[in-house]
């Protein structure tokens, strides 16, 4: 059967002060759009993905860049085939007091899906990041029921070749069962990780927390803020979400492709 192969890689450069697009590679389902200099949207046009599917980002942002980087819309992962899986690598590297914000749009996982992603960041010792996941399991107003669904997700930030934040979050098996225990999911059903790397991460956690509400949690320490969101809805999410990045980007505008 037919499978979608996709490769975008992306590096950024400074010019009088500026941050603009060096050099820009697509392959295949992989394409990229620029609607400022210093912003990428990343577009899978394949429509989401399968059992079999593999698609890959690379983005490099040069010392005193700023870069953001987003997706098109969310990115919906579709029933797989037995046993096959959908594979997503994303790398990202950042030179000194560079800063990049990525935030893709959020990822929808329908009934019966599996998809296995790989997040690795390189970091220099005075770089700034932040990143934002957000993961929705099914559409619960049109009344899917979730059954088998894979998820496996693995984190490497590394800042000045030290190891900063690492995660593996695996979810297998029955998601609509999984999800209302207290310590998966609550009964929740759309969920968000943010992470900030910077000197001043610390800084920001008070208006994280308050902009995050009941809807979650956050931590701050050593340069790191990490703060997750739970919600019962990708509605909910995404408002709670944007809350935060607001919080945490230091009066950037979100792009446009995010308007509620």
């Amino acid at each position: 059967m037919q499978r979608s192969q996709g490769k975008g890689r992306l590096t950024f450069k400074t010019r009088d002060g500026r941050t603009i697009l060096d050099r820009v590679y697509e392959d295949g389902c992989a394409k990229i759009r620029f609607p400022e200099p210093d912003q990428a949207i990343l577009i899978n046009t394949a429509g989401g993905l399968t059992g079999g599917d593999d698609l890959s980002w690379s983005i490099e942002v040069p010392a005193t860049g700023a870069a953001t980087i987003t997706t098109q819309a969310s990115e919906k992962i579709y029933r797989a085939i037995e046993p096959t899986v959908a594979r997503v690598a994303t790398r990202i590297a950042l030179g000194p007091s560079a800063r990049l914000h990525w935030l893709p749009q959020e990822t929808i996982l329908f009934s019966r899906s599996a998809v296995e992603r790989t997040f690795d960041v390189e970091l220099a010792a005075s770089s700034s990041f932040l990143a934002v996941e957000s993961v929705v399991f099914g559409r619960p107003a049109m009344g899917e029921v979730m059954h088998h669904v894979r998820l496996h997700d693995r984190w490497r930030v590394s800042r000045d070749r030290r190891l900063v934040h690492a995660e593996d979050l695996r979810i297998e098996g029955a998601a609509a069962d999984l999800l209302t225990r207290a310590a998966i999911g609550a009964n929740n059903t759309a969920f968000a990780t943010l992470l900030l790397v910077s000197d001043d991460a610390e800084r920001c956690f008070g208006a994280v927390l308050d902009a995050i509400g009941d809807a979650g949690g956050a931590s701050a320490f050593d340069g790191k803020l990490l703060a997750r969101i739970a919600t019962s809805s990708a509605y909910q999410l995404r408002k709670a979400v944007v809350s935060a990045i607001t919080a945490l980007s230091d009066g950037r505008a979100l792009p446009k492709v995010w308007a509620l």
